[in-house]
């Protein structure tokens, strides 16, 4: 499983500058055999002085099998509620490749993204989603390679990160830090004034609302450089599980 996620890795990496987009909300891999979700996602960027951009998202996932687990979503864009268009369509996957026998749990997540403009070609985001915990609390790290494909020229293989600590306080009510960060391109970061690191508070959640059906949460807000900006972005996740 290692030496395939190894080869997965090598083969985007050599495939041909683009930003990579601000990471917006943490991947995190769990076993939902059977569970189909509809997925709302919601974010913003806000730099002082200039005006909002929001992005929401509306999707469908299915656990397909313990380990893997899909989803279709439609992505959004605009400055208010009143001028959104249609921005993407996206397809994620996400694999389990161990589930508990190791202190560190590892998925390979993948997720390709369609612009809505024929122009803008495909997207391919890949890498791993590592888990570990420390009683009741819970330490994730990601680390994924972003690369565009276009007709002309897409531009170089982008890194970014994710990483969110939480404590399972109780089922209706966890705790958390998030981060996320660009670093440009994967062999040669960017200057340091140029990358994007932001962290902040996160508030996580799972409401039962009947005997097979629950609404799981997930929000932070993260203070900032978004590419040698400072600006702030609010970040939230609703599922309806049934």
């Amino acid at each position: 499983m290692l030496k395939r996620l190894a080869m997965a890795l090598s083969i985007l990496m050599t495939c041909g500058t683009v930003m990579a987009e601000p990471g917006y909300y943490f991947v995190s891999v769990y076993d939902n055999k059977d569970q189909k979700s509809v997925d709302f996602r919601y974010w913003t960027t806000n730099f002082p002085g200039r005006g909002q951009t929001i992005w929401p998202e509306l999707g469908f996932g299915y656990g397909v099998t313990s380990r893997w687990y899909t989803e279709i979503y439609a992505s959004y864009i605009g400055s208010s509620r009143s001028d959104l268009k249609l921005d993407s369509w996206n397809w994620q996957n996400d694999y389990l490749l161990t589930q508990g026998q190791y202190p560190v749990d590892v998925a390979l997540h993948t997720n390709l993204t369609r612009g809505h403009d024929s122009d803008e070609g495909y997207t391919l985001e890949l890498g791993p989603a590592m888990q570990t915990d420390f009683g009741r609390l819970q330490v994730n790290g990601n680390v994924f390679l972003e690369r565009t494909y276009r007709s002309v020229d897409g531009g170089a293989t982008q890194m970014k990160y994710q990483w969110q600590t939480k404590y399972r306080w109780k089922p209706m009510l966890e705790l958390g830090v998030q981060g996320f960060g660009e670093l440009g391109d994967w062999d040669h970061w960017a200057s340091r004034d140029q990358q994007s690191h932001r962290a902040g508070p996160a508030l996580f959640g799972s409401v039962p609302v009947g005997r097979e059906s629950s609404i799981k949460y997930q929000a932070a807000y993260l203070i900032g450089s978004i590419y040698g900006r400072h600006g702030y972005m609010f970040t939230s996740r609703i599922q309806y599980i049934f």
